[in-house]
């Protein structure tokens, strides 16, 4: 969930949902199997399941249904300061966050592809 939290620095506090459909812009831990957990934010709410994607992915993910999804983060911790999703400078930056994906994924797409032409170049000079 880069660059919100930063592995091995940061941590998360999730709470159980209250049995209501999450909404867009949630943060949610949900397993994938076999036994894989994953924190993502919900980009969109379909009528059976969600579509997911990481702060710092290109992939969407899809058909992650509510048995799937363990909780909900609702405060996280940096630098030992503990912060609430409902402070407006992060409700700013998922507000940003979420109305940039497709700015984000296409320059990400685009820096994946020019530096394996790079690789190949490189490669094919050897």
């Amino acid at each position: 969930m880069l660059p919100l939290l930063r592995q091995g620095k940061d941590m998360f506090i999730v709470s159980k949902r209250d049995g209501q459909r999450c909404k867009v812009g949630d943060v949610v831990l949900y397993k994938r199997p076999p036994d894989q957990y994953v924190l993502h934010r919900i980009i969109k709410v379909r009528q059976n399941d969600y579509v997911i994607l990481g702060d710092n992915c290109v992939n969407k993910e899809y058909g992650i249904k509510d048995e799937d999804i363990i909780g909900v983060m609702t405060r996280y911790i940096r630098n030992g300061k503990e912060h609430d999703i409902s402070e407006k400078k992060y409700r700013f930056y998922s507000f940003v966050w979420l109305h940039s994906i497709p700015l984000r994924t296409g320059c990400k797409k685009v820096k994946y592809r020019m530096k394996n032409l790079v690789r190949k170049i490189v490669k094919n000079e050897k």
